[in-house]
Formats: structure tokens, sequence, C-alpha cells
């Protein structure tokens, strides 16, 4: 099989789950080899997401190292069946490969939770507030490069997976651009929390208590709680992590910030009542 030569973080996650596995079962690289008429090398490279893995020798592999979650292990048959070229695929060569590799997540989610809390999040900007973000990069951005990352944040919006959005009174309040900018923004906000698949909730200032601002984060569902993703910023593009423990800090996490922020009848209300001030 053809060596791949930058794999998306979809097809790493796939060899990254597989290695978990074979670890699990308490075998080397050689071993699981042996047991698929293969060599080591293969399997390395089946578990770098170098190479692709047939949904048969998955299915092979997970009785070998006597994994017994159905549920799960479909899930990766799932995963290593897929061959969907999307939108994104467009962008490759142009844009950083974190930038792809979040649209892909985002488009195989079963659902999206997200905490913000200096900005608003970029499934939900407007054109001038992503174009205004965008050219605040340190060192500024071609014009080339600027347009090309918005147009890739807007296309990213197309998605109706679930959403459910806990976001601080101060990144509604700070002003990225103008005035305009930032009442266009409240108000594409209050037409999108009409949608059935985004709840927003926010969190005001006198919030008593509030020690979760360093919990901004997108959490990203996948098709089986195993293989959900969380995605935070770097200086440099999006880290994802999908360790079983971080998975379930950052799970109970977005609970605490959830269960202090205002439902989203009355975060509407808060929302408008900003629109208003402006």
């Amino acid at each position: 099989m053809v060596q791949r030569r930058e794999p998306t973080a979809r097809q790493v996650r796939l060899g990254v789950e597989l290695r978990r596995l074979r670890e699990a079962a308490g075998m080397t690289g050689a071993q699981a080899a042996a047991l698929l008429g293969a060599n080591r090398v293969q399997i390395s490279h089946i578990e770098l997401g170098l190479t692709g893995v047939s949904e048969e020798r998955v299915r092979r592999l997970a009785s070998h190292y006597a994994c017994t979650d159905r549920e799960f292990i479909d899930a990766l048959v799932e995963m290593a069946a897929d061959r969907t070229k999307g939108w994104w695929e467009e962008y490759r060569g142009l844009l950083p490969t974190s930038f792809l590799d979040l649209a892909e997540l985002e488009y195989n989610a079963t659902y999206l939770h997200e905490v913000a809390v200096l900005y608003v999040p970029g499934l939900l900007q407007t054109e001038d507030y992503a174009r205004a973000v965008f050219s605040s990069r340190v060192p500024e951005l071609t014009h080339e490069e600027l347009e090309l990352r918005v147009h890739h944040r807007l296309r990213r919006q197309q998605i109706t997976t679930p959403y459910a959005l806990v976001i601080h009174e101060a990144a509604l309040r700070i002003r990225v651009s103008d005035r305009a900018a930032s009442l266009a923004q409240l108000n594409r906000l209050l037409e999108l929390s009409d949608a059935d698949h985004i709840a927003v909730r926010v969190i005001p200032f006198d919030l008593d208590g509030f020690t979760q601002a360093a919990s901004t984060m997108k959490y990203v569902g996948g098709p089986v709680p195993k293989l959900d993703t969380v995605v935070r910023d770097v200086p440099h593009g999006s880290a994802f992590i999908d360790s079983e423990a971080q998975l379930n800090a950052f799970r109970t996490r977005f609970r605490k910030v959830e269960v202090v922020s205002l439902d989203p009848e009355r975060s509407r209300d808060f929302v408008n009542r900003l629109a208003k001030e402006l």
C-alpha cells in the first residue's frame, strides 16, 4: 500500500487507537505483525497513519487484541473505510494542515461543545469579525493568506451538527474591529441561536466565583465516547487531545461551565441588551 506523505488527524487517530489496543493486550509490534502475516514496519506504518488498513484487518487485529467492544470496533472499521475527499482538501498546501484537520473533525462530529472566553468562536463569526481576528496576527499575513483563512473559516460554518456554546461576556464585549462589526456579530449570534441545532449560553461578568476562565476549548463528539477529541488553540494552529483521562477531565470542565451559565432564553435576552447598548 502506498505510504501517505501527510496523514490527516483522522487517519492518525485510527492508528493511535490500534496501537492503544495492541499495548493494552501486552503485544509487541512484531507479534501483531506475525498474526497478520505482515512485518513490524507495516504495523508501525499503520499505527502512525502512514498507510491505510483494510476493514478486514481492523477486525482481525481487534480480535487478536481481545477487544470485545463491538461498537468501538465498528467505529474503527468505519474510519478505516472512509475515503471522503471533503471540501477542505481544496486548501491542502495552501493552509496549515491543522486547519484542514479541524474542518474534517467538525464534519465527522456527532456533536460539538465549545467554551469561549475572549473571542466569538470561528463557527459563528461574521466575515468581518473573522477578517479582523486574522488581521491581528503577528507576523502579518499577506492579503492572499488572510483571504484564504477567512474563506476557509466561513466554509466550516456549513455544519448542521448539534452545537452547544458557552460564551463569556468578555468575548461579546471585546471589539476586534469597530462598533459596526461588533453589532453585526451580536446580531449574527442572535440569528444563529434560533437554529434548532445551536444552543448559546452566556456567562456574565457579575457571576461570583467563576474560576474556569482557562477552560476555553472545543469538545468534539465522536461516534463513540472513546473517539471524542478536544481541540485547543496553540500559537501555530490547533492541538488535538484524545487521551481517556484528558477527555474525562474536559467533559467535567464543560459541565461545570455550563451549569453556571445563563440558560439559552436568558442568554438571548442578554445578547440582545448588549446589541442595543451599541
